[in-house]
């Protein structure tokens, strides 16, 4: 039970590196590696939009390796790839190679969050594993929080990369620790099942076809593609916004990333108990009117303490949905296969819509002069999504003692 426990805490941190210290990290060290690099905003949509890029091809990539040499293999590897591309930030002045680390990071995010299904569903009582995915999908919180810790440390004199080596060094300390533990654990057992019927590698197969097409499934990819589309250039731009725009100072900000990152720490496991209350379709609703609200905030609203209220609705909304999506799947789905393909490419998806967003909030803050716009579409997008959920099936309930169903 400890052993569970620790590759729990371990998956979750390793989304803490992956996410939080790779794009959340970049968004908040804009401003600081702008005045030192000299880019602009366009070549920061540009670097997340690729960045998002690389995160649903390898997306992709963890759906087809997952079931052919196990996810445990696939989770360590992405470790040790996220610890040498945070540790090489701070080395490079060409830009051009800090985009390509920052692709590479995206990569390693959907190749430890894809397979982390697979984990859980080995180590995890299905019961508990709303729970457990909940923890996990708040790990970006983690990451998020320690870079507010040294941000207003280093960033003020100029000394970011500092903040992408202390990082960097956390993360390599964490991928070790995944490779012990998993090791320990039986994990990286090279002797996988061939790869399932139905699998990513066969999807072509008739009768996967029929299920990958049904109405729900099509609802998920779709509000995947809004999620990302409307998240990640929430955050993004959110430093930018504030210190440019809205003239606040970097200690101000790194306050406003800091409630984010707070809240996050304990959003998932609160919206995922929400969740076995009133049911997952309910808490999806919760989180895009937090959405909503958060967006119409710096809109309406984007002076004194508001902006922290915004942080509190983004930062509930945020990450739990990462938790809610896989659980609502994992009921859903009529197989293992099918869950894992619907994941996938839900993924994918969320990535696609990424890079739209991103690419898009760049296009639209230079051509406007102004981020209002920006989050004035968010908002518009949350209440989309509200709309989606609503036309989603009610989750199947929990199976008959004795029955197993890998999520």
């Amino acid at each position: 039970m400890r052993l569970n426990a620790a590759i729990v805490v371990l998956l979750t941190s390793l989304v803490a590196a992956s996410y939080g210290f790779g794009i959340y990290l970049f968004a908040q060290l804009v401003p600081d590696m702008q005045a030192s690099l000299g880019f602009g905003f366009s070549f920061v949509g540009a670097v997340t939009a690729s960045a998002q890029f690389g995160f649903l091809v390898c997306a992709m990539l963890a759906v087809w390796l997952t079931p052919r040499v196990g996810g445990g293999n696939v989770i360590v590897a992405s470790g040790a790839v996220c610890a040498l591309a945070l540790l090489l930030m701070p080395l490079s002045n060409n830009i051009a190679v800090l985009g390509m680390l920052l692709v590479v990071l995206a990569g390693t995010a959907a190749t430890v969050f894809v397979p982390m299904v697979d984990v859980i569903s080995k180590v995890v009582a299905y019961r508990y594993r709303g729970l457990a995915m909940g923890l996990v999908s708040s790990g970006t919180s983690y990451g998020v929080a320690i870079n507010s810790l040294l941000v207003p440390i280093y960033a003020p004199q100029g000394e970011w990369r500092s903040v992408w080596w202390v990082v960097g060094l956390l993360t390599l300390v964490m991928a070790v620790a995944v490779l012990l533990v998993f090791k320990r654990a039986g994990l990286l057992s090279w002797s996988v099942a061939p790869a399932p019927t139905g699998s990513l590698g066969e999807i072509a197969l008739p009768s996967l076809r029929s299920e990958l097409i049904r109405p729900w499934v099509l609802l998920v990819w779709s509000m995947n593609l809004l999620i990302g589309f409307s998240t990640f250039p929430f955050q993004t731009y959110l430093s930018s916004y504030l210190r440019t725009e809205l003239g606040f100072d970097v200690q101000y900000t790194a306050q406003v990333w800091a409630v984010i990152g707070f809240v996050g720490m304990f959003a998932g496991l609160a919206i995922g108990w929400l969740s076995d209350l009133v049911g997952l379709r309910a808490a999806m609703i919760f989180v895009y009117c937090c959405v909503v609200i958060a967006a119409l905030i710096f809109v309406v609203q984007p002076s004194g303490h508001w902006p922290l209220v915004a942080a509190v609705l983004f930062s509930t909304a945020f990450y739990p949905i990462f938790g809610l999506i896989p659980a609502y799947v994992s009921k859903l789905a009529s197989s293992s296969a099918m869950a894992i393909s619907v994941f996938g490419i839900a993924n994918v998806m969320q990535g696609s819509g990424g890079i739209l967003g991103n690419y898009g909030a760049g296009l639209l803050a230079n051509h406007s002069g102004s981020f209002a716009g920006v989050y004035t579409v968010i908002s518009v997008v949350g209440v989309l999504l509200i709309v989606l959920t609503l036309k989603l099936p009610r989750e199947a309930p929990e199976p008959a003692a004795g029955m197993t169903i890998r999520g």
